[in-house]
């Protein structure tokens, strides 16, 4: 999977492009009728999804096919995984063996196991008979070999744990700390694979109603030439500037991150071309590879397509796609905009050159590129208004005045596109470097930003369900593949009308077999974390774990949070990022979100789960095993752990992020107003710069130590200025346990209380503490507010001792985990009440004030040193 190690040399493009089906769609093609039958399996497959995906699926499948979709969904993986992935790497390449037949065929059968006898299984209430559980545990072993195969050994060795976990964790040899009483095996295969708890849970669940059709929907985009289109575009706008070949590979492949879920297709799509004009302009082989690949692994956390663990957030965080990817956009952006910025200082660090003959118009070039976002999203915005006249003018038509208007504006955009030549790939070995210019080459793509804009229109105004909003731009992608050949040679004025329609159809089928292979690896990747989550589920090891990591956390949350991270990497150097997500979330989640209110610190739930999402695509960049720098170095003929090693330091800002927005939630932009929306997204801006300046020793010129540390430290006082603001003016004043109902009764109503309650733990009988808010409600004085929120207090012996809430009060659920019947009392240690505080945003000015300062310093050493900034 790397360059050749006698002399590191480039991997010509037909290995490139092995390397990229070994891992994402299957190293096995065999030819003829093989061949086809796998192809039509495929494009089945993926018009299966299509129509489950579609208004009308209750019509057209039948309600029991429906009702079992993920049964099915698995049952195509399984096969298509059996076929397409080689169980060793001698195995046969061109030809399937027969073996692999036998295991296909069987995985889809016990896949479908729980729709041939669905109402055997209801009726037994999804308790395994003796024939269910041998079905059962066959389908486990077939799913395991099918995962090892498509996505190596490390998934089904972990799967493999938990399960062995399932039944011997009553056994002496494992530790007494998360020994449990185990499980018969007929019980077991009744959680993890008749009902839907195991392997058949959520995150197959997810996989089925919504990856599969945002998987599809980037095949065939790419398919129709948008990735082409996408990074010519980067090319025209970025390319003339100093480090140019590097910021468009940055831009691009933030564009084609869209189309591409895999961070190693994206690495080799975009490398090929940008990589030799990175090494062109000065980049070393491991310094381009490593820009592609931190460009390219961040596409997943680009709305707004993120990758598979965003629909996932979806169902375990409990919100909808569009508040995910609100939460999610500014720490992505911002995020972007620090990469590039990291090439332009190696850039002006190196004093490297510009590509072409063009004038170079840095201010031109980012107004232009500001222009062209705001008017996109001027776009997706404004169509509501349209559509709005249309539906009020004729409401019982609407739906089909609309797909009219839109196939006129499709029609139009094409005809835009005939008018110049289509955009071939370039060379980027080519003797002269020609560059693309933006007014020439714009035409040929705009019809390639309509399926994007009616996705962002379902998703985001509309706010429909992420399937349904994919399928109408997958439809769309249909009436584009078929109809753009033949009408751009009708606008041309050409005669080969037959030929063009026979192209189009060949590429969209070609789109429908791509997307299909494409998710082989997730679709096993989310069945065999399902059994991962189901061991959890049934074993309760997840609060053992809570207690654990707990313990050697010492109860310091940021201790913590590094050893999430930590086991983010670990894992993910053998898991893909789904897999790692849904394992790493289910286990630690809840966990991070308790012992911040034990540290009185509030985390929201979706903080957390950003956080660990980021963590995990950091896998793919991490050595020693980093997948996506083993891809990059194959295509410049680098050094592949010293590539890992640069994208992770140029990845620095994605590691320090998620440790940003835990403890300062405006990043992601939660309970903000537009205006401070607004502020924290140009002060995170401006602190994203100031600390990627910090890191990389490089601000107006080379920085001194202390320069360094001091941009480092604006750039923490801009990302949390609370925490300084909270030193200098308290932003809570504690109020002793005997005064709070006197404390409630004299506050505002709606005002949030912070309370410390402290008592012995339900499960282990050690004395806890953790930290609730309430909200004061409007009755008449404070004993009366503190019952409606469910405290039941007694006073005694000095202490406000409690009684268990109400079932159904506001705090009874936070409060769930004490002991209030042991020998030691729960109590109110302590309560905070908000008293009104300077704005913390004052803390920007001297933070601004230093960073003027050092730039002065700066601008003068550069004058006199006579070196170009």
């Amino acid at each position: 999977m790397s360059a050749d190690p006698q002399g590191n040399r480039p991997l010509s493009e037909e290995e490139l492009q092995e390397l990229v089906a070994s891992s994402d769609a299957g190293a096995r093609d065999p030819a003829g009728n093989v061949g086809l039958f796998l192809a039509i399996v495929a494009a089945i497959w993926s018009i299966f999804q299509v129509v489950l995906a579609s208004p009308l699926s209750n019509v057209i499948l039948p309600g029991s096919i429906v009702n079992n979709a993920r049964q099915f969904h698995l049952a195509f993986a399984l096969f298509l995984a059996f076929a397409a992935y080689p169980a060793l790497k001698s195995s046969p390449r061109n030809y399937i063996p027969i073996q692999d037949w036998i295991m296909g065929v069987l995985g889809a059968g016990v896949a479908l196991y729980g729709y041939f006898f669905y109402d055997k299984i209801v009726n037994a209430g999804g308790l395994a008979d003796d024939v269910d559980k041998w079905v059962a545990l066959g389908g486990l072993l077939l799913l395991f070999e099918a995962a090892r195969r498509a996505l190596g050994p490390a998934m089904a060795i972990i799967a493999t744990i938990f399960l062995a976990y399932v039944f011997f964790g009553s056994s002496e040899w494992v530790p007494e700390v998360i020994r449990w009483k185990g499980a018969s095996l007929k019980k077991a295969m009744s959680h993890m694979w008749i009902t839907s708890e195991g392997v058949f849970g959520i995150a197959l669940g997810v996989s089925t109603k919504f990856v599969f059709l945002f998987v599809l929907f980037g095949a065939m985009l790419d398919k129709a030439g948008a990735g082409n289109y996408f990074i010519k575009m980067a090319f025209g706008a970025l390319g003339h500037l100093r480090g140019g070949p590097a910021k468009a590979a940055v831009v691009g492949s933030a564009a084609t991150g869209l189309i591409s879920g895999s961070s190693i297709a994206n690495v080799v799509t975009t490398g090929t071309f940008t990589i030799p004009l990175m090494k062109r302009v000065g980049f070393s082989s491991e310094q381009a590879g490593s820009v592609e690949v931190a460009s390219s692994v961040n596409g997943q956390i680009m709305p707004p397509v993120m990758g598979a663990a965003a629909f996932l957030m979806v169902e375990y965080v409990g919100i909808s796609y569009v508040e995910v990817i609100t939460h999610a956009f500014l720490p992505a952006a911002i995020s972007y905009i620090a990469l590039v910025y990291i090439v332009h200082l190696e850039a002006v660090k190196r004093n490297m050159p510009t590509l072409g003959d063009r004038d170079v118009h840095l201010a031109r070039t980012v107004v232009g590129m500001l222009m062209f976002f705001l008017v996109f999203a001027g776009l997706c915005y404004g169509s509501q208004y349209p559509v709005e006249a249309v539906s009020a003018w004729a409401p019982s038509s609407a739906g089909l005045i609309l797909s009219l208007i839109v196939c006129a504006i499709y029609v139009a955009l094409v005809y835009l596109a005939a008018q110049v030549p289509d955009l071939e790939p370039d060379d980027p070995n080519a003797t002269e470097v020609k560059l693309p210019v933006i007014s020439e080459i714009y035409k040929a793509g705009l019809h390639y930003l309509l399926p994007i804009v009616v996705l962002v229109y379902f998703l985001m105004i509309e706010q429909k369900s992420p399937g349904l909003s994919a399928f109408w731009a997958t439809a769309l992608l249909f009436v584009i593949l078929l109809t753009q050949k033949p009408l751009k040679a009708i606008f041309r004025g050409q005669s080969d009308l037959a030929n063009a329609f026979v192209d189009g159809v060949a590429d969209l089928w070609q789109g429908l077999i791509d997307g299909a292979r494409n998710m082989i690896g997730i679709a096993l990747a989310t069945a065999t974390a399902g059994v991962i989550v189901g061991t959890v589920t049934l074993t309760g090891v997840g609060q053992v774990m809570a207690d654990l990591v707990e313990f050697l956390s010492g109860g310091n949350l940021i201790l913590m949070l590094v050893m999430v991270g930590l086991l983010s990497l670990i894992l993910g150097m053998g898991l893909p990022t789904t897999a790692n997500y849904i394992v790493v979330s289910s286990l630690m989640a809840g966990v991070v979100v308790e012992l911040g209110a034990q540290s009185g610190l509030i985390v929201p739930l979706i903080a957390v789960h950003l956080f660990v999402f980021y963590f995990g695509i950091m896998a793919d960049v991490t050595p020693p095993v980093g997948l996506a720098s083993f891809a990059a170095a194959a295509v410049s003929g680098g050094d592949a752990i010293k590539t890992g090693f640069t994208a992770f330091f140029y990845s620095l800002r994605t590691v320090a992020l998620p440790f940003v927005f835990i403890f300062n939630t405006d990043l992601l932009l939660i309970d903000v107003t537009w205006v401070e929306g607004i502020i924290v997204a140009i002060f995170a801006t401006i602190a994203i710069l100031v600390f990627t300046a910090g890191t990389m020793g490089y601000f107006l010129t080379h920085s001194r130590i202390y320069e360094s540390v001091a941009l480092i430290a604006i750039a923490f006082a801009l990302f949390r200025p609370d925490f300084f603001m909270d030193r200098i003016s308290p932003s809570h004043l504690e109020v002793e346990p005997a005064g709070f109902v006197q404390a409630v009764g004299e506050v505002e109503p709606g005002t949030e209380l912070r309370v410390v309650v402290s008592g012995p733990d339900f499960d282990t009988g050690n004395m806890t503490e953790t930290t609730v808010v309430v909200t004061v409600g409007t009755e008449p004085d404070g004993a009366a507010r503190v019952e409606a929120m469910g405290f039941l207090l007694i006073e005694e012996d000095g202490l406000v001792k409690m009684d268990e809430p109400m079932f159904g009060a506001p705090i009874a659920d936070d409060l769930a985990n004490f002991d209030y019947y042991g020998d030691e009392p729960v109590r109110i240690a302590s309560a905070d009440l908000p008293v009104s505080q300077p704005p913390k945003q004052l803390i920007y000015i001297p933070a601004m004030l230093l960073l003027g300062l050092i730039a002065f310093l700066q601008r003068g050493r550069a004058a006199r040193q006579e070196v170009p900034a």
